[in-house]
């Protein structure tokens, strides 16, 4: 079973480490067999499972049931799930948020924002729930930033990214996750904190790599996110021992993480 020492273990080691989103017990089940090394219950569910516009809908309840759903049917990753919208506006919100969300499965509790969550962070901790800070394009915050943009381009926003990111980790973060930053920026950031960091959009040189499980199965709306890669209708899934399975692009994505070869220069901003 994948923990959080498991993680920092890989961190030190140079191994890079998988994730991915899921929200029911039959893709969990898949993601166990392909090995996949994290799993994120993510407020992403606002749109690919309930067709909402953005992940602002979701509410404690929802990540309470798919975490549920997802922690019954895997025991081999570590299971990330999100705080939902305006769930912990206050310290108070956080501690009885996270423990319904630990009690239905979670082993760490991953929270949007910068250094505003320093006290969270370490309340959080000090109680006993790891806590994963989410920076650089937080989908929660897409309306204060006007839309999903790609953050941290300018030296006065880089440098403000690394501030915050100092301040959770030292207010006892376990993990960082950076999506849609500078493939520069979040190389700079990972080799300044001992904790795993894992990116979307942020270039392959962070400890770990998530995508949204549907994104990746290609099982997408509209305009596709530069850095999402289809695993499923990939020629090496076709010819894989899963004959071009679910689980095969599952165990694909997994492999081309650790063996390096996704993402690739075009996955990344600059």
């Amino acid at each position: 079973m994948i923990t959080l020492s498991t993680l920092k273990k890989y961190k030190k080691e140079g191994r890079k480490f998988s994730c991915l989103t899921c929200y029911d017990a039959m893709f969990a089940k898949m993601m166990q067999n392909a090995q996949v090394d994290t799993i994120l219950v993510g407020d992403s569910l606002g749109m690919v499972v309930q067709g909402n516009d953005s992940t602002l809908p979701v509410t404690v309840e929802d990540i309470v049931y798919h975490t549920g759903n997802v922690s019954r049917s895997n025991k081999h990753a570590l299971i990330l799930a999100d705080l939902p919208f305006m769930s912990y506006v206050t310290v108070e919100d956080a501690i009885a948020n996270t423990r319904k969300v630990m009690q239905a499965g979670a082993q760490v509790i991953k929270l949007e924002g910068g250094a505003e969550l320093s006290e969270m962070v370490t309340t959080l901790t000090k109680a006993g729930a790891p806590i994963c800070v989410h920076l650089g394009l937080t989908p929660q915050s897409v309306n204060v930033f006007g839309g999903y943009k790609v953050q941290g381009k300018s030296d006065d926003a880089a440098a403000k990214l690394m501030s915050d990111v100092h301040a959770v980790v030292a207010a006892g973060a376990s993990l960082i996750l950076l999506e849609c930053v500078p493939a520069s920026l979040a190389k700079a950031v990972t080799e300044a904190v001992d904790v795993p960091v894992i990116g979307i959009g942020a270039g392959a040189d962070t400890d770990g790599q998530v995508l949204v499980m549907h994104d990746m199965l290609g099982v997408t709306h509209g305009r596709t996110a530069r850095f999402v890669h289809d695993f499923l209708t990939d020629e090496r899934n076709q010819k894989s021992e899963y004959a071009g399975s679910v689980e095969g692009a599952f165990a694909l994505f997994h492999n081309s993480v650790i063996e390096g070869s996704y993402p690739q220069a075009e996955h990344q901003f600059n």
